[in-house]
């Protein structure tokens, strides 16, 4: 797809997901770190689907990101359900909770969230950004 063909929500997810790596990066408590790490997967991956996804019909069931994703683009199965197993901990650490995860956790996930940010841009076409974790 090229980048001037995406819809603008897509540009703008993919915003988001730089302020919030940005924000991941620059934290200085761990739960801070860790949630906004997987915010950032979490725009990154909302980028896609605002770019790929068509409306569910009437009735149907919701599903999360996560598994809108994995349906969306198949060969990201694996990073969906990554992300999908940490919702619980990101959950817990913006709750205030300091000992839902370790400080390697969160560095490993501000790394992961980079990664996954690049991985995201190239799918849609675009030159993936300066990696900064």
């Amino acid at each position: 797809m090229s980048p001037h063909l995406l819809p603008s929500t897509a540009h703008s997810y993919l915003e988001r997901s730089v302020t919030s790596l940005h924000d991941a990066i620059t934290a200085r408590d761990v739960p801070t770190r860790y949630a906004c790490a997987h915010v950032a997967a979490l725009c990154a991956a909302a980028a896609l689907l605002a770019a790929r996804a068509r409306p569910a019909p009437r009735g149907r069931r919701q599903k999360n990101a996560w598994v809108l994703l994995a349906e969306v683009a198949p060969e990201l199965t694996e990073w969906a359900s990554f992300f999908a197993a940490g919702a619980p901990k990101r959950a817990a650490a913006e709750a205030g909770s300091t000992r839902a995860v370790s400080e390697r956790e969160a560095d490993d996930l501000v790394r992961d969230a980079d990664r996954f940010l690049a991985v995201i841009e190239q799918a849609l076409g675009l030159v993936p950004h300066a990696r900064v974790a």
